[in-house]
């Protein structure tokens, strides 16, 4: 019996995922503006890539050959572009490791494709390396973000002619989704594309990375960690102020809350991870700035040790091994987890609190990246 109900909520998230990715590309398809479309793309291909990656995972133990119906680059993108949103609290790379990461590859690759192309030396100062997106007059990504949340090596996705490669790749995470029950004639509830406008994209800004990257966060010296702390940045605004759009909190949509969680959750528990790294000091301002995020009484709530394993059951399907099964309840949302792990709080006030809580942590990143 354990084990049946452990299964049934691993695939009801799954298949939730799924029929979610599904409307989604019909409310796309049917906004019809390329340029919005692609920043849509830029922020929600390491959700889509979480989702392919975990469940296939679980589909391994059904069918261990079932990996044998997508080529083997297709699965490395989506590990790493899954692994992306783990930010400072992947294991493998840790603070040093996606430094070196920004340094060494997505820093390189786009100075080597953008800079050094004009044929008039005097006119090299006017070129740039950095695309910065916005929408209502907010950072929700950057051109280096989306290289290091979309999985492709650097190169591989700045060399010419690789289009054709790229859309290869998406349309075999297409084609997954589609195996799952997505429908791009899905009837069902809007998402938060329906909302947007596209008057309301920002003109695309583009930057020189040097320069830009010494004016925010932490100043002049570290530029590297100032490019991941403005990757958590547009992370958040996007949670915030693109993936709310539209949404009627009485009706819980299962997977764009499970995105914003998981993000804002992330961007907390990295934020504490650097605090706690003296190898990696902030400056007098920067301290100030992290300490308040991570000190948020909301904040606290959800970092608090006790309730990572609700983190774990979103991000992985399964549910936490030392959870109660007679507590479980497949009716209700999050399968009755929120009051075990949250018991000050129902439903509606816990999804309020984190509501809230990404609200003025995305407020207060703004604020340390700009302001005086």
């Amino acid at each position: 019996m354990k084990m049946d109900v452990q299964t049934a909520v691993i695939w009801s998230g799954i298949f939730s995922d799924a029929n979610y990715f599904g409307r989604y590309s019909r409310d796309v398809t049917r906004l019809g503006d390329d340029s919005l479309s692609s920043v849509l793309a830029f922020c929600m291909t390491p959700y889509f890539s979480l989702s392919m990656h975990e469940s296939l995972q679980k589909a391994r133990k059904i069918d261990a050959g079932i990996s044998a119906a997508f080529e083997q680059n297709t699965l490395a993108i989506s590990a790493r572009s899954r692994h992306s949103l783990k930010l400072f609290e992947d294991t493998k790379r840790g603070i040093e490791g996606q430094i070196s990461y920004f340094r060494d590859e997505v820093f390189t690759a786009h100075s080597a494709t953008f800079l050094g192309n004009t044929w008039l030396p005097l006119a090299r100062f006017l070129e740039t390396d950095l695309g910065l997106y916005g929408y209502g007059g907010r950072l929700v990504t950057t051109t280096h973000a989306a290289t290091f949340h979309l999985g492709f090596e650097p190169n591989e996705l700045l060399a010419d002619g690789a289009g054709p490669h790229i859309r290869a790749v998406f349309e075999e995470y297409g084609s997954y989704f589609a195996g799952l029950g997505a429908n791009l004639d899905d009837q069902g509830a809007d998402t938060f594309v329906t909302a947007l406008d596209a008057s309301t994209l920002d003109e695309s800004r583009d930057v020189r990375a040097e320069k830009y990257y010494r004016k925010v966060f932490n100043g002049p010296d570290t530029p590297e960690l100032n490019a991941i702390l403005t990757t958590f940045r547009a992370m958040l605004n996007f949670a915030e102020i693109v993936l709310s759009s539209g949404v009627a909190r009485q009706h819980l949509d299962y997977t764009a809350f499970k995105i914003g969680y998981l993000s804002l959750y992330q961007v907390l528990r990295s934020v504490r991870i650097l605090l706690d790294d003296s190898s990696y000091p902030l400056t007098a301002r920067s301290a100030v700035f992290a300490d308040h995020i991570v000190n948020l009484e909301s904040a606290q709530r959800i970092l608090d040790p006790k309730v990572k394993p609700f983190r774990n059951m979103l991000m992985h399907y399964n549910l936490p091994p030392k959870l109660d099964m007679g507590k479980v309840d497949l009716s209700q949302p999050f399968f009755g987890a929120v009051p075990i792990y949250f018991p000050l709080y129902d439903v509606a006030s816990f999804i309020q609190l984190v509501d809230q809580c990404g609200a003025i942590t995305a407020a207060i990143f703004d604020e340390w990246a700009e302001g005086k």
